[in-house]
């Protein structure tokens, strides 16, 4: 898919892992029953904001860190957009009638940026395929209901479950936090350790850090410490020294893989060993592939959703695998890139239904969203019941562990997989 008139330079990056959620269909010729392709279209459909009946072209906005350090997510989860839509136009598009277009805008990812990029393109566009960061969909999200538009954030924060402008996919952040504490408590034998966390400071940490408390709770565990860091920072020094003269022996941590890279790389050179285990967005690939591979093999899991990249035997990784083969031969395993995949999965059966019910005007993207029912995604991510309205919406509550294996594909291999806890299936998602 040629990208939109708005993208702005790109830089070539390394592979990434499965992590955040992997995803996919069931293959490049047998496709969910719920994709783009399925279903008769009406006759005709009126024209839109971002739809056009003559030309038969659907437009999706696209709002991601293009440029700077969190490109590193940004450009494979838009790739993973691109590859999915590829896959739906080459059957003929959304109802098996009209292409789809993506209109990318570079936030960078600030929510400044973000709400300018925003602006840029919301007249010309059906709905919002990709607003990557919870600072950045916090900041966009008003604008939403002003404009009755919606948008797919891509960060799994409990909070956009109950918000009727946001189609969120995978199981929250909370949710991989709370299973990932079981999994330490309960697998990995450390009650009793000291444990302390290193989150951004800002609504994406705290969304982890509530998952952490809510399962301490019951584990029977509790923060020594939490050490916080800016957005964007370079130099971990202090928070890694904070963390280690607290006797820090287990520490969650809820970043993103630049500042993994440089938490690593300090706590290497002050000999600080813990055990780290990071929520999905901490880790890039390329870390697999760098000086720092050791030590993270030695001391590092992460928590995320679905299975390891490439086993074939889940129909969703082989129909993804297959349309990479495709459409974008030269990507390389990549787990940011697969939540990109998934998310255009999920909004083509919402825009499937609007077809269905003959109506891809916002109000008819949004009655779309209450009958779609559940979103699914073949096995690589779990089943999202959505229900009639915002409030019914149910994610999925199972999460997996991987370890680092530079060997393997992404770099991860897992350890457990698509496992649930008492504890997850008992949060309760706060309203919005």
């Amino acid at each position: 898919m040629q990208r939109g008139r708005h993208v702005r330079g790109l830089a070539v990056l390394g592979a990434l892992t499965l992590l955040a959620a992997a995803c996919g269909g069931s293959s490049s010729s047998s496709t969910s029953k719920t994709t783009a392709a399925s279903g008769a279209a009406p006759k005709s459909l009126a024209a839109a904001p971002g739809f056009d009946p003559v030309s038969g072209t659907i437009h999706l906005g696209v709002i991601s860190p293009l440029t700077g350090p969190a490109s590193i997510i940004g450009i494979p989860l838009t790739s993973g957009n691109e590859v999915y839509f590829d896959y739906v136009n080459s059957q003929g598009g959304i109802g098996g009638h009209y292409k789809v277009k993506l209109d990318e805008e570079d936030s960078q990812y600030t929510p400044q940026l973000a709400v300018q990029g925003y602006n840029t393109i919301k007249g010309g566009d059906v709905l919002i395929q990709q607003l990557l960061g919870t600072p950045e969909t916090n900041a966009v999200l008003p604008l939403l209901k002003s404009d009755g538009l919606v948008a797919a954030p891509a960060s799994l924060d409990s909070q956009w479950v109950r918000e009727p402008n946001l189609i969120p996919i995978g199981g929250p952040y909370q949710i991989q936090m709370i299973n990932a504490s079981d999994y330490a408590i309960n697998t990995l034998g450390l009650k009793g350790k000291t444990f302390c966390s290193l989150i951004q400071d800002d609504t994406y940490g705290q969304a982890g850090q509530q998952g952490i408390d809510y399962a301490g709770q019951s584990l029977g565990f509790s923060m020594k410490t939490t050490a916080k860091y800016s957005a964007g920072a370079t130099d971990m020094t202090a928070q890694v020294q904070q963390l280690k003269s607290s006797g820090c022996e287990v520490v969650f941590l809820v970043d993103t893989p630049d500042i993994t890279g440089q938490v690593f790389t300090k706590s290497v050179q002050l000999q600080f060993n813990p055990q780290w285990i990071g929520q999905s967005p901490s880790y890039v690939g390329a870390l697999a592939a760098s000086p720092l591979a050791p030590y993270m093999e030695a001391h590092y899991l992460v928590v995320g959703e679905g299975p390891q990249w490439g086993d074939t035997s889940v129909p969703g990784m082989s129909a993804m695998l297959n349309n990479i083969n495709q459409f974008k031969p030269n990507q390389k395993p990549d787990g940011f890139f697969g939540f990109g995949y998934a998310q255009a999965e999920a909004v083509a059966q919402i825009l499937t239904k609007a077809v269905q019910l003959g109506d891809l005007s916002r109000q008819g993207i949004m009655k779309a969203m209450t009958q779609v029912g559940t979103l699914t995604f073949q096995g690589l991510l779990g089943d999202y019941f959505y229900g009639t309205s915002a409030a019914d919406r149910n994610p999925p509550r199972a999460s997996s562990m991987f370890k680092v294996v530079p060997t393997v594909p992404t770099g991860l291999q897992a350890l457990k997989t698509n496992f649930t806890t008492t504890l997850a299936q008992n949060y309760k998602i706060p309203a919005a």
